[in-house]
């Protein structure tokens, strides 16, 4: 019984959520960078660079779900929400040739993320736990409440932070800040929450996950 249950568990792979993760973030950005005008000049076809690399960004997505599927075994509520809104928002640049849709787009998942968790722990339900369908071995309540309550002070400041760049900063300057700043930025928040969560109960062998499955957009 037990060699059959093993042979039927989906296998753990950081490099499989690696790509899942951020993989099509950074189609993205090699698509645009691709298509992109020499210059800086031509509005125009910096517009047809930033549509092309949305669809390529909608694309890769909806493969990175089915990816998740096939080789983790399950879709994260998290990543159902993050591909729904990308399709979205990424549909809206498409018809209105407008950058400014796909650029929105990270605020409105960071509030979207922020929202359901500080609803839970308003109800005093750790929402993190649901939203990454994820349990970190050994990691008790009080630290699933902790863990929910900074992730939603973070999403906040992440989404005043994308804001921000939307409406200060080129394109350009808003896409190199995405795909290097933020993630950064993610991993080092992440790796800040392991002290807090081993202190709570979970144990050494589990910090591989947490640093594997943070919350992303």
């Amino acid at each position: 019984m037990n060699t059959q249950t093993a042979k039927t568990e989906k296998p753990k792979s950081s490099w499989v959520n690696l790509v899942v993760d951020f993989g099509p973030l950074l189609v993205f950005f090699l698509a645009y960078k691709h298509y992109a005008p020499a210059g800086e000049g031509d509005s125009l076809a910096t517009v047809g660079a930033v549509i092309k690399g949305t669809i390529a960004f909608m694309v890769a997505t909806v493969i990175a779900l089915g990816v998740s599927k096939w080789r983790l075994g399950h879709v994260s509520p998290m990543l159902w929400l993050t591909t729904v809104l990308i399709v979205g928002f990424g549909m809206l640049t498409v018809v209105f040739h407008n950058d400014f849709w796909i650029r929105i787009k990270p605020t409105a998942v960071y509030l979207m993320f922020a929202g359901v968790l500080f609803f839970g722990l308003w109800r005093g339900k750790p929402m993190l736990k649901y939203l990454l369908q994820s349990a970190f071995e050994g990691l008790n309540e009080e630290g699933w409440m902790k863990l929910s309550r900074n992730w939603a002070w973070f999403f906040l400041l992440l989404a005043v932070l994308n804001t921000v760049l939307v409406y200060t900063v080129s394109f350009e300057t808003w896409l190199q800040a995405k795909l290097w700043g933020f993630t950064v930025l993610s991993f080092v928040f992440t790796f800040s929450q392991l002290p807090m969560v081993l202190k709570h109960g979970m144990g050494e062998t589990a910090k591989e996950e947490v640093i594997e499955n943070p919350p992303h957009d």
